[in-house]
């Protein structure tokens, strides 16, 4: 049998154009499929290995972070507005899709520091970790999305028959997420300080993004970057659909979906052409 043989050139990747370039990409997540199924079941697993509790942490962690907002409705310290259903179940599934959201983000700016032992060792097109990295935040979405259902119905909210198509309404939080993650990888190769500043925004995202609150916010400043953030109408829309089988602001939820992909698309070439010196600093 004649071995596959690799010839490499000087800015190989660069001669590729963009066309080339997300065609590589597919064709190599539909060979390395397995590859990344493996990888996926061992990290999937190892990083609820060590503890007592195991895969129940992905079902427990959701209760505790809705207590606090809980609390903090009840007393009065926060004032979420008429979110129509009830705070709990509201608050739920709002943070569950931004913890999808940050999910992909941190999963897209480690992707190559989640693979360091195969990439020092084993050649193999390392765009495919960034696929294994969201398929195992995605799971780990999907099964703590059980006990938001179960919560859901608890409160007499069940959802509509849009639950069906969840995976592709939340494709676009996918999209943005790992485009900012990427490129937050890239420019930790020239500046660490600036990744960390970029996380550290991502942290504050949530607070003007209405997860925890109504869309309708009487403070003017804040509704001003409500209204141009568009994780507002990714995560209200997927929101609404769970709720009320329809999505209110669909255009602009089209609109920031696309666009979404746009930015993924070229945050993804920006990470292809800058890899290895990306491996290079990890040597």
């Amino acid at each position: 049998m004649q071995k596959k043989q690799i010839v490499y050139e000087p800015n190989m990747r660069a001669k590729l154009g963009f066309t080339r370039t997300i065609i590589l990409m597919i064709k190599n997540i539909i060979e390395y499929r397995e590859l990344i199924y493996q990888l996926f079941k061992r990290d999937f697993l190892m990083s609820y290995k060590k503890s007592f509790l195991g895969l129940s942490w992905i079902l427990i962690a959701p209760i505790f972070g809705i207590i606090s907002w809980v609390f903090m409705n009840s007393t009065g310290i926060l004032a979420p507005g008429d979110v129509g259903i009830p705070y709990p179940a509201y608050v739920l599934l709002g943070s569950s899709l931004y913890g999808l959201f940050m999910g992909f983000f941190t999963s897209a700016s480690a992707t190559l520091n989640a693979g360091t032992g195969f990439i020092l060792q084993v050649n193999f097109p390392h765009d495919i970790l960034l696929f294994k990295q969201a398929m195992q935040q995605f799971v780990s979405f999907l099964i703590s999305f059980i006990l938001t259902i179960f919560v859901l119905m608890l409160f007499g909210v069940f959802p509509s028959f849009m639950l069906l198509i969840l995976p592709i309404l939340v494709l676009p939080l996918f999209f943005l997420g790992a485009a900012i993650g990427l490129l937050s990888s890239i420019i930790s190769v020239v500046a660490v300080d600036i990744q960390k500043g970029i996380e550290f925004l991502m942290g504050l995202v949530m607070f003007v993004t209405p997860v925890i609150y109504s869309n309708n916010i009487s403070n003017p400043s804040l509704q001003l970057i409500i209204k141009y953030n568009p994780l507002t109408y990714l995560i209200s829309g997927v929101r609404d659909a769970l709720i009320y089988g329809s999505i209110p602001n669909i255009e602009i939820f089209m609109y920031a979906s696309l666009g979404s992909f746009l930015f993924f698309l070229l945050a993804l070439r920006l990470f292809f052409l800058s890899e290895h010196k990306i491996i290079e600093k990890m040597l």
